[in-house]
């Protein structure tokens, strides 16, 4: 269906959270290095709970490495410095969704690697920082998954 892509994830239950919204919406996972904690850490599998085995999860060395298997896909980089609103894009089955890390977000070389078009944000209040990693993903899967009609879903 799609596909999200936690760059340098730091936080092992807002992962185990992001496995288990992919294996519940049919996304697949990827994970770039370095993680701030190991697959096997407990609050990554208490946050995933039995999740693990129905998502599918490919860890990437490095963002090169990721980004090669994606060069004839549509990626999005959502980030604070998103330029459109995640609400006014017209997603397909097959985009692409990338997210930073949960302390500084994306690296500005990767975000400015990405069209302007395609760098997209959730509005929040002015004076708010941030969203949290796993809010934030699940508010974009599901928006593109409505877009497509929940294909696949119940």
């Amino acid at each position: 269906m799609f596909d999200v892509i936690l760059f340098q994830s730091e936080i092992p239950s807002n992962t185990g959270n992001i496995i288990r919204l992919c294996a519940n919406t049919d996304s697949s996972l990827h994970l770039v290095k370095p993680l701030g904690f190991t697959l096997e850490d407990r609050l990554l599998r208490r946050a995933g709970l039995d999740y693990r085995e129905y998502a599918a999860i490919t860890v990437h060395e490095t963002w090169t490495a990721c980004a090669d298997r994606f060069t004839d896909h549509r990626l999005f980089a959502v980030s604070t410095k998103g330029t459109h609103r995640y609400d006014q894009i017209d997603y397909a089955e097959g985009d692409v969704f990338l997210f930073g890390p949960e302390s500084c977000g994306l690296p500005a070389d990767i975000l400015r690697s990405v069209s302007e078009q395609r760098r997209i944000r959730l509005p929040m209040i002015p004076e708010s920082r941030s969203l949290n990693l796993s809010n934030s993903v699940s508010v974009v899967i599901y928006e593109a998954w409505r877009q497509v009609e929940f294909r696949k879903g119940v």
